[in-house]
């Protein structure tokens, strides 16, 4: 029985969506059929992409969420589904970055890394697993989990310790979730993409020393947003029903 990469029925909620990757995930998972619940500390921003999906006839919410924020996390997915309906598929995207030598770091900014990146997500991709559970995913078989890591959890990085570490703990708690719940119906899998431009590192990218290493990459460019979207809706859909715990490095060849 062969599966269409579609979306249409579900509900998705993304977190970090004001910008970057999770504003491209939002347009890619409409443009797929789903419903999307957009998840942000900053609402401004969300609302204008809630704007611009309904003007192209897609469906979308804006939920504030704060996810160093337990309770902020648990109503926001209450916003969400009083809006849409049940969440049934979940993109954990928020994430900070705090580059700098670590003999630099304040102990401050490893902290604010780990919290953001690691328990955030945790926050997140739990509210989503007891919720789908709880609606009956066990049955279905439809939760979805998708946590965004990085190429960071698996190579290290000089001047991004605390990313690192960040990523590499959302990388095996995701693979640990994904064991907890096999038989709860809800698949956990983690994406690792390479360098793609955006607003955390744009600043670099546009420096010489930025400049100097993309032309140390094997084919001498950044990724785009929207590489990593076939992907995403792949397992964010019902033809992922057999992927769970798994790791996707989509890279370019930048750690090959």
């Amino acid at each position: 029985m062969g599966y269409e990469i579609s979306l249409t029925g579900r509900t998705v909620l993304i977190t970090g969506a004001s910008s970057g990757l999770g504003k491209n995930f939002a347009k890619a998972c409409v443009g797929a059929g789903a419903r999307v619940a957009l998840a942000a500390r900053r609402s401004s921003r969300l609302e204008a992409l809630v704007a611009e999906i309904s003007a192209a006839g897609g469906t979308a919410v804006a939920v504030a969420m704060d996810v160093l924020d337990a309770a902020s996390v648990e109503a926001g997915f209450d916003a969400a589904q009083a809006a849409l309906g049940p969440i049934d598929t979940v993109i954990a995207n928020a994430g900070v970055s705090r580059p700098g030598p670590v003999i630099d770091m304040p102990v401050e900014a490893f902290d604010e890394t780990i919290a953001v990146n690691l328990r955030g997500a945790f926050l997140t991709a739990r509210e989503a697993g007891k919720r789908m559970i709880a609606g009956g995913s066990r049955e279905t078989g439809r939760g979805r989990v998708v946590l965004i890591a990085s190429i960071a959890a698996q190579t290290p990085l000089a001047g991004l310790v605390a990313y690192c570490a960040s990523k590499a703990g959302v990388s095996m708690m995701g693979r640990a979730l994904a064991r907890e719940w096999v038989t709860r119906g809800v698949n956990v899998n983690m994406i690792c993409p390479g360098y793609i431009e955006t607003e955390i590192n744009a600043d670099w990218f546009q420096s010489e020393g930025g400049k100097r290493q993309v032309q140390g990459f094997p084919r001498k460019r950044l990724m785009r947003e929207d590489d990593l979207n076939a992907l995403v809706l792949y397992l964010c859909s019902d033809a992922s029903r057999t992927i769970t715990g798994s790791v996707f490095n989509i890279d370019d060849g930048q750690t090959g």
